[in-house]
């Protein structure tokens, strides 16, 4: 399960969804100048949460038509189901627990242990990432081995 091609695999399908989702937190965390710590840990973890999904079901909508496509076919409404219901079961209980728990509790407690907002928040977001990530991926590579 763990080796070089799966951790390129992995890679490339998360890496977009990630870099949006950065981009959306650091952007995020200057909440800080108006809401208090706490406030400021959800909005960057909602502010994460849109753009991370966002991306993700953008890019896999856009494998899905362009693989009908190369088949000559159009996308059902059924094949659209079925992808929203891969991502739910890829990313549906490490998203609950990341979006009400891991991912607030490291953006509000990271920043305060380091001492420094800015390397705090970039801490507590590779904290909550590990944690994410490792039950998404675990799920993706079930979702996998079953099709």
């Amino acid at each position: 399960m763990f080796n070089k091609s799966n951790f390129k695999e992995w890679f490339d399908r998360y890496k977009y969804a990630e870099i949006a989702a950065t981009s959306a937190a650091l952007a995020s965390s200057q909440f800080s100048r108006i809401f208090d710590g706490l406030i400021t840990a959800y909005l960057i973890t909602f502010a994460e949460y849109i753009a991370f999904y966002g991306v993700i079901v953008f890019m896999a909508y856009q494998k899905l038509v362009k693989a009908n496509r190369l088949l000559d076919k159009k996308t059902s409404l059924k094949e659209i189901i079925i992808l929203i219901r891969n991502l739910l079961l890829e990313f549906g209980y490490p998203a609950i627990l990341d979006l009400f728990f891991i991912r607030p509790f490291c953006m509000y407690w990271m920043p305060i242990l380091t001492g420094n907002y800015f390397m705090g928040i970039l801490l507590g977001k590779i904290s909550a990432d590990s944690i994410f990530y490792g039950l998404a991926i675990v799920n993706y590579e079930l979702i996998k081995r079953k099709r």
